[in-house]
């Protein structure tokens, strides 16, 4: 059972999601995601469902699950043409199992990651909502 998602996680999982789509747009989309909702980090919890934070815990465990897998693959691997393989792999897995999840696009995925990056309570909201969904997902 998760007992706690700490923030760098959700810092692994927007960083491996920033090469998610097109690569030479992600940076700019993350950059600019932020500022499409609440233009200080004190408003941005408020500005994220309940709803929405469900749905993106239940996509967040599935993407993790893939960091995972993929995280050790490519750890084992010295190949830097077989990592990279792997890398793309890995994003290609992880933009479907959040397309795959009920309830968020990738672009909500990557808007609340970039909100939670900045905002405390929303990482707590998160994190709530990751402990209640993790036993369903076992």
């Amino acid at each position: 059972m998760i007992t706690r998602i700490p923030a760098t996680s959700l810092t692994a999982i927007a960083l491996s999601l920033m090469f998610l789509g097109n690569p030479a747009c992600a940076q700019q989309a993350t950059q600019e995601k932020p500022t499409q909702g609440q233009p200080d980090s004190s408003g941005a919890a408020a500005a994220v469902s309940d709803q929405k934070i469900e749905a993106f815990a239940v996509a967040y465990l599935q993407v993790d699950k893939i960091r995972q897998e993929y995280s050790a693959k490519i750890g084992a691997t010295s190949d830097p043409t077989a990592k990279q393989q792997l890398q793309t792999e890995a994003s290609k897995q992880m933009v479907q199992a959040v397309q795959s999840s009920p309830g968020i696009s990738v672009d909500e995925y990557r808007t609340i990651l970039a909100a939670a990056q900045k905002d405390p309570v929303l990482v707590k909201k998160v994190q709530d909502k990751l402990q209640k969904s993790a036993p369903a997902q076992q």
